[in-house]
Parts: structure tokens; C-alpha cells; sequence
């Protein structure tokens, strides 16, 4: 095995999956999301480390909230959850989550659901 490839041997995904714990549950589902993804787990290991590597560069809180965004797409990969801080988009409100529909003005034109039943 070359030099490169037995640092991995070391590596398991239990180990990978504390590691992403520390940070919270959801980057912990996001690298679950992404082994579960691989035929072989040794396949998952890069992309997982650089999703973890992602944390010390921008932080555990928004990675945290960047896995969280990426899995409620269903986009569990590297790319996506690197897209996503760097374009901010962890750090807005997710479309359809509670807070977005708690601003909606009341306004004599909606009907509610009372109207429907």
C-alpha cells in the first residue's frame, strides 16, 4: 500500500463519526450520509475529512449549520456543503422552516385554513 494510503488504514468510520460529533449532530449525519453513500467505507474517508477540514477554516458552528442545510436538500457531499459557506447560505433562513412562515402578515385577502374544511 503506498505512504499516502496507509494513513487511512488507521482511520475507521466510527472514528470519523465522533470526530464529526464534536461538531454536532447534523455534520455527524452528514459524513453518516456520505459513507453510507460509498460501496467501500474507505471510499468515504477524503471527502469526509474535508468536510471536517471545512470546520477549522470557517468554523464549527457554521459548518454545523451548513450540514444541517445540505442534508434537509438531500446534497450529502463535499461540493455542496462547501458551496453552501461559501456563498453564506448557512448563515439564512432555510426556505419553509417556521420562522419564514411566522412573518406573514395578516391580511384581510387570506383565507386560513378554516376557509378550506
Amino acid at each position: 500500500m503506498p505512504k499516502a494510503h496507509r494513513e487511512y488504514a488507521e482511520w475507521t468510520p466510527e472514528r470519523l463519526m465522533r470526530w464529526a460529533a464534536k461538531s454536532g449532530p447534523n455534520t455527524a449525519g452528514l459524513i453518516k450520509a456520505i459513507m453510507a453513500k460509498k460501496i467501500h467505507p474507505q471510499q468515504g474517508f477524503r471527502p469526509c475529512l474535508g468536510v471536517m477540514r471545512l470546520g477549522k477554516y470557517y468554523g464549527f458552528d457554521r459548518l454545523e449549520r451548513a450540514c444541517q442545510r445540505a442534508l434537509r436538500l438531500g446534497a450529502s457531499n463535499y461540493k455542496s456543503v462547501e458551496s453552501i459557506l461559501k456563498n453564506n447560505l448557512d448563515l439564512q433562513s432555510f426556505p419553509g422552516t417556521e420562522q419564514e412562515e411566522a412573518q406573514i402578515p395578516e391580511h384581510e385577502n387570506l383565507r386560513g385554513a378554516p376557509y378550506f374544511e
